[in-house]
């Protein structure tokens, strides 16, 4: 069964089409790296595996469910690209609140915040209000939120936005550790080299329709970065010979 799947979907906002026919799978286990320039359509994806949104024609399941129904949400964590954070609040207080939204029980809440704190570094700021937190601890906090848990999929929208080169190290470090404990992850992002080293999968949209997809080596040709072959797949190579995925 796919982690994500969705089959022929659509989207329509008003006049506008964000998406045209999308097919996009992340089979159980893998880390799939969904890529585009702005206004692709990646947004509109994460939000509709998420069920903050329905399509308007295709089929989307998460889990093999449909998003909607709160059983497929379950064991699923999420980092948004814009992470908004109470501002009163210590780090602690919303971590435990985030423990008991993913299912963790009330004798174990305080155990599974120390864990998720010292994955991500931030034991020594769980007293603080959120307000206080640095661009990157903010961001540290939202990694902390989404590993609550021990969740079985991963789905993460530019996640290392606000990370110095130390936190981008320790992001792959993290989505490895979850890949070896069986977790599925989907991550937005353009930077295509940290996608490159953490994902054997890659689906690539340009205009709200998936271009490229399967697995990483697959799509990038001998001599190629990740980077040259999104250009050359979304910016055309009169000279080369497109890929298709089986």
């Amino acid at each position: 069964m796919a982690a994500v799947e969705l089959i022929g979907v659509t989207k329509q906002f008003g006049g506008r089409r964000a998406l045209a026919g999308v097919d996009l799978s992340l089979p159980e286990g893998s880390a799939l790296g969904l890529l585009g320039p702005n206004g692709a359509g990646k947004t509109t994806v994460l939000r509709l595996i998420l069920g903050l949104a329905s399509p308007t024609d295709g089929r989307v399941r998460l889990q093999g469910l449909d998003p909607f129904r709160a059983q497929a949400r379950q064991g699923v964590g999420y980092l948004p690209e814009r992470l908004l954070l109470p501002a009163r609040i210590s780090v602690r207080a919303f971590l435990a609140l985030h423990a008991q939204l993913a299912g963790v029980s009330p004798e174990a809440v305080n155990g599974e915040v120390e864990k998720v704190s010292e994955l991500t570094s931030i034991g020594s700021r769980l007293a603080e209000p959120l307000a206080t937190l640095s661009k990157g601890l903010a961001q540290r906090v939202g990694f902390a939120q989404a590993f609550l848990g021990s969740p079985r999929l991963l789905l993460l929208d530019e996640p290392s936005s606000g990370l110095d080169p130390i936190g981008m190290r320790e992001v792959r470090d993290w989505i490895g550790a979850a890949r070896e404990r069986g977790c599925s992850v989907l991550l937005s992002s353009h930077l295509l080299s940290e996608v490159e080293r953490v994902c054997d999968r890659v689906a690539i949209l340009h205009e709200g329709q998936v271009v490229e997809q399967g697995e990483t080596h697959q799509i990038v040709r001998e001599g190629e970065a990740l980077e040259d072959a999104f250009m050359r797949l979304v910016r055309g190579d009169p000279g080369g010979q497109e890929f298709s995925a089986p």
